[in-house]
């Protein structure tokens, strides 16, 4: 073996999948990954650098990796603006942007170099960070949108989409080896494609456009829940939800709408608000009426008034949001939003949120309140602290950011197992019930020539 890399990856879903990355080409030239800082060679920190608690988190991974090891290589957003590492940490041995794969490769052979051995990896192995029973799909790097509190273009570039083929076979590479759940995600996965003309390529012996609600279609035909996040608003979306309805797509919708105001909206440089916002939902949930929608909220944007916030108050209460986040504004270093006028206290950001989440835990409340006697199918990530307890998640619900459904077994069930439960009680997040029985999950990947096997997987 060439040698062990320490790893440390932070933030999003997406900067998860580039590390699943750069690990896969690491483990392809023969080097072993570390669990401490002590058996590694080197430490690869993949950073966050979207907003400053996020920046303050990865400078302070960094710390202590170089506490710990000495020897640290740095990437990821944070690694956009090497100027912010290298003040705070001048001793990291390089600093490289998102998805920079190549670089990150090239500074840890400066450290230790690659496996001689030609046939370490015949076919590079794909490392997964998540469980095995689902994983992140990536479609699309970077962002077209100018929103003024965002930094992301900056930091990732504009928008790059992936070969409509090259993700399905990504897809049925990971459906074919026991994925169960597929999350979909990009800065923006509704505007898929457009920035490669929609092109179309060979995907078992058809065409495929890139464009979302195509993807979508073919990855709801390989027997896995398919779940979409990062979706704006767009009118083709609506062509998926009859999908939702039909029981081929998850019904769940991940939409980043930010405020309800339209004047805060117009400050933000996005577009909407609350009416448009509202129309939008009906005309989806009178496709698909068990939709889930989750959504995120900035409160104490500069110039945010009173009226402005409680338009978005109205907003919660009659939109009846199924999942909701929250978020007091803070400034992004060069993000056009610092140079606006009218800051809001902190105090002030802090009261608001609150009284948002409190309004939107009341409507949490109500919903889960009324799964109590349902069926629902649930994939199981994790086993409770009870016996024959297990810990899961709903259509519902995404890994890591939505409510649990704790379900009692007669204690054969494993992880990545999709079990029915019947709901017996609820709280504002979380589900309780008891198992009914085991639901059966078989693939539906098409088969794939000897060559689509070694070069596309």
């Amino acid at each position: 073996m060439a040698g062990k890399v320490g790893f440390v990856s932070l933030g999003c879903p997406k900067a998860l999948v580039d590390s699943e990355q750069i690990l896969s080409r690491l483990r392809a030239e023969g080097y072993e990954t570390s669990p401490t800082y002590d058996g590694a060679d080197v430490v690869v920190v993949n950073t966050c650098g979207f907003i400053t608690p996020a920046v303050e988190e990865s400078l302070s991974a960094i710390g202590e990796a170089l506490a710990e090891n000495g020897k640290v290589i740095v990437t990821g957003c944070l690694g956009a603006r090497p100027e912010v590492v290298k003040a705070a940490h001048p001793e990291v041995l390089e600093v490289t942007g998102p998805g920079e794969v190549d670089r990150v490769l090239a500074a840890v052979h400066q450290v230790i170099p690659p496996d001689a051995n030609p046939f370490t990896a015949l076919i590079p192995p794909a490392v997964k960070l998540t469980p095995r029973h689902y994983a992140y799909l990536k479609i699309a790097e970077g962002c077209n949108h100018k929103c003024s509190f965002c930094i992301i273009p900056k930091l990732r570039g504009l928008q790059v989409s992936r070969d409509a083929a090259e993700v399905l076979f990504e897809a049925t590479r990971l459906v074919s080896t026991g994925t169960k759940e597929l999350l979909v995600i990009a800065q923006d996965s509704s505007a898929y494609g457009v920035d490669i003309r929609h092109r179309e390529s060979d995907y078992a012996g058809r065409k495929v456009r890139a464009h979302l609600v195509d993807l979508v279609r073919e990855l709801s035909e390989l027997g896995a829940w398919v779940r979409l996040h990062y979706v704006y608003p767009y009118p083709h979306v609506r062509e998926l939800v009859p999908l939702m309805a039909e029981g081929r797509l998850l019904p769940y919708l991940d939409v980043p709408l930010q405020h309800a105001s339209p004047r805060v909206l117009r400050a933000m440089r996005r577009p909407g608000g609350a009416e448009s916002h509202l129309k939008t939902i009906q005309e989806w949930r009178a496709i698909a009426p068990d939709l889930a929608i989750r959504s995120s909220f900035i409160v104490g944007f500069p110039g945010e008034s009173e009226e402005d916030f409680q338009l978005l108050l109205d907003f919660i209460a009659e939109a009846r949001l199924d999942r909701v986040g929250c978020f007091t504004y803070s400034e992004v270093e060069g993000a056009d939003a610092n140079a606006l006028e009218g800051r809001v206290p902190e105090e002030v950001k802090e009261e608001r949120r609150a009284r948002l989440m409190e309004l939107q835990s009341r409507v949490s409340l109500e919903k889960n309140r009324s799964r109590v006697g349902q069926v629902l199918e649930v994939i199981v990530d994790e086993y409770g602290e009870l016996p024959g307890q297990v810990v899961g998640r709903s259509k519902y619900d995404a890994p890591g950011i939505d409510g649990l459904v704790y379900a009692d077994t007669d204690g054969t069930v494993k992880i990545g197992d999709i079990i029915e439960v019947r709901i017996t009680q609820a709280d504002t997040y979380d589900l309780y019930g008891e198992m009914t029985r085991a639901v059966a999950w078989k693939p539906n990947v098409p088969v794939m020539g000897v060559a689509d096997s070694l070069i596309r997987l």
